[in-house]
């Protein structure tokens, strides 16, 4: 029995739905990558041309093994290619094929845009979940490269720029993965958040960090090839209650205000005095349930600049 082509389509469009996961995984793996350095128009072009290239590619190669069952005959059979042409040369066919080019670019420009001012912010600006401000409760992580300022000497402003990307570009999965929020870019520090609940959430956030020095060091040999060196850092966390809200007129942004800023800050720039790649405030500690192969040090009370009452610092190892 020869099926109509409007049924292949209907197969078409539920392979194209099932082709989600695998062209996800290759957006993450590959493109990302590869396209780095493109113009963001380039980039969407590029990437809406393979994606179809790819659908359409499937599609070939299901529709011929389809048929070839439907006749019970070879793939190469006359027959076979005939009702392959039949469905191909179809104006529906290529309609919705245009319809899913479509939905992909404009996928495609919401997820770079959304890279590009961070994750989850285009989103709140569209809902307006910010409009008015709100008080929330979140974890902070302020991570600073190590003896930054002597590598830019020792290896020049633009070399160590271009290591700067290929520094934050390893470190982008592990705060993926672990459900973190870049909040800021400060040279080459980075600000993260976490909401309470997915920061606390099986250790995210310090799962995050430590996610986040494997990274760069399964890629030592490149930054000793291409820079002579393997960048370090530290970092210091705590939570507490912020105001989160928008702001500014020809330029919106969606920001953070309280006293854990702050505080988080001037924890992480104990990590030298202590010797230590990390240190954790003790009320962030409560919320956390550490367990091996983490392991916990006290580093007792200690007083930070600018605040009267003294704070209970740990490091966490592993």
């Amino acid at each position: 029995m020869v099926h109509s082509v409007s049924d292949r389509l209907i197969q078409g469009r539920t392979f194209a739905g099932l082709n989600k996961i695998p062209l996800g995984t290759i957006e993450t793996l590959f493109f990302d990558k590869i396209f780095l350095k493109t113009s963001l128009l380039k980039k969407i072009l590029y990437k809406t041309a393979i994606y179809i290239f790819i659908v359409i590619s499937c599609l070939l190669i299901i529709t011929v093994t389809y048929n070839a069952i439907e006749f019970k005959t070879s793939v190469f059979h006359k027959l076979v290619w005939n009702a392959f042409w039949l469905f191909f040369s179809n104006f529906a066919f290529w309609s919705i094929e245009v319809y899913i080019a479509v939905t992909i670019g404009i996928s495609l420009f919401y997820s770079e845009i959304s890279a590009n001012i961070g994750q989850g912010v285009l989103h709140n600006f569209f809902t307006g979940k910010y409009h008015t401000p709100k008080e929330e409760e979140r974890i902070f992580m302020f991570l600073d490269m190590k003896s930054s300022t002597t590598i830019a000497e020792n290896i020049g402003h633009f070399k160590y720029f271009e290591m700067l990307k290929e520094y934050f570009s390893d470190l982008t999965d592990p705060i993926i993965h672990y459900s973190g929020e870049i909040y800021q870019y400060v040279g080459d520090e980075i600000v993260l958040t976490w909401t309470l609940k997915n920061g606390a959430l099986n250790n995210n956030c310090i799962q995050c960090f430590f996610e986040m020095k494997k990274a760069i060091q399964n890629q030592k040999i490149k930054y000793q090839n291409q820079f002579g060196l393997v960048p370090e850092f530290k970092a210091g966390f705590h939570y507490g209650k912020v105001i989160t809200g928008e702001i500014g007129v020809i330029k919106k942004e969606i920001i953070f205000t309280g006293d854990v800023l702050n505080t988080t800050a001037r924890i992480q720039s104990l990590c030298n005095g202590f010797g230590v790649d990390l240190l954790v405030s003790g009320q962030l500690m409560k919320k956390l349930q550490l367990r091996p192969p983490f392991q916990m040090k006290a580093m007792g009370e200690n007083e930070l600049r600018g605040r009267d009452e003294k704070i209970d610092l740990f490091t966490v190892y592993i």
